[in-house]
């Protein structure tokens, strides 16, 4: 299993939209990070500073820390291409037709993604697939 350093996860980001930037060959993985940098004109300014992979974000302060939010949309993408946990296409697709934007419809399942791991990290146990999928369709309506 890939299990990156938070370093390794920001360089990630930070390449993969420095090489969409300047027009080189992306990797498979690398062009699906660019597209979600490239959603997200609000973090284009940080993956361009130098000691972006080095800045800390501090929830207590109200900062979002946009290397999370990335993986998190990086995770979906991945999660909808391999239909896993099972029924999370089917429950995106319901989810898109009623919001009608897909980027829109990406951060509600964001927002069920990450309720399911601080879920998780909480108390101390194995992520619930079947509470997350139930987040998501209670969305739908």
């Amino acid at each position: 299993m890939f299990n990156p350093s938070r370093d390794q996860v920001r360089r990630f980001f930070i390449e993969a939209w420095r090489k969409h930037r300047q027009r080189e060959l992306l990797e498979p993985l690398e062009a699906i990070a660019a597209r979600i940098v490239a959603l997200h004109p609000e973090y284009h300014a940080l993956l361009e500073q130098d000691d972006a992979a080095q800045r800390e974000f501090s929830p207590d302060a109200g900062e979002t820390n946009p290397f999370l939010h990335l993986s998190l949309h990086l995770a979906i993408e991945e999660q909808l291409a391999i239909d896993q946990p099972p029924g999370i296409r089917a429950a995106f697709e319901r989810l898109l037709a009623a919001k009608g934007e897909r980027h829109e419809a990406v951060h509600v399942v964001l927002d069920c993604l990450g309720e399911t791991l601080w879920r998780s990290q909480r108390d101390n146990k194995p992520l619930d697939g079947a509470a997350y999928l139930d987040c998501i369709r209670r969305k739908v309506s």
